[in-house]
C-alpha cells in the first residue's frame, strides 16, 4: 500500500518535470524509503528536494511512520535505462559484455535498444614491423550488455 502511494507520487512529481525519471525504488520493512532518481539534463539539488516533497508532503506520518531518502544516480552508478544512455551521447563508456568482454569507447549513438561504440586502438601492421592506429566501432544490443558506467576524465 505505501509502495503504490509513492509510486503514484512519484509518477505526479514526474509529470511536473518531465526530464526526471526513476531509476530504484526501495522501501525497507522499517518503511525506510529510498528513491533514485535520473535526468535527462542532470539532476540539481532543487530536483531531489522537489521531489522528496511531494513525497513526504502527501505521506501521512500518523497513518505510516517512514523516513525518505531522495537521490541522484551517482557518476558511477552503471547506466541502467536507455534514457540514461541517450542522455550520456558523445562520453565514453565502459561496457561489459553478457560474455565477458570490455569496450572502453565513445557513445556515437543509441537507437532501438543498441548502442554504438567507437574507439581508437593500437594494432600491429598488416605487413611488416611496428603497429597502427586503427578505427574500432561495436554494436551491441541492451541485452548483451551486462553493465555499462560512463569515465569521467579530468
Amino acid at each position: 500500500m505505501l509502495r503504490e502511494k509513492v509510486e503514484n507520487l512519484l509518477q505526479e512529481a514526474f509529470e511536473e518535470n518531465n526530464s526526471l525519471f526513476l531509476i530504484e525504488l526501495n522501501i525497507n520493512d522499517a518503511n525506510h524509503i529510498t528513491v533514485v532518481i535520473d535526468g535527462d539534463n542532470g539532476v540539481s539539488v532543487n530536483d531531489c528536494i522537489a521531489v522528496s516533497r511531494k513525497i513526504e508532503h502527501n505521506l501521512d506520518r500518523e497513518e505510516e511512520d517512514f523516513s525518505l531518502d531522495v537521490a541522484s544516480a551517482g557518476v558511477s552508478t552503471p547506466l541502467e535505462m536507455p534514457r540514461q544512455y541517450r542522455k550520456n551521447i558523445g562520453r565514453t563508456l565502459a561496457v561489459t559484455t553478457v560474455g565477458g568482454e570490455k569496450i572502453e569507447g565513445e557513445l556515437t549513438s543509441f537507437e532501438d535498444n543498441k548502442l554504438t561504440l567507437k574507439w581508437k586502438a593500437r594494432e600491429p601492421k598488416p605487413v611488416g614491423k611496428g603497429k597502427v592506429t586503427v578505427n574500432k566501432e561495436a554494436v551491441l544490443s541492451l541485452e548483451d550488455v551486462k553493465e555499462a558506467k560512463v569515465i569521467i576524465t579530468f
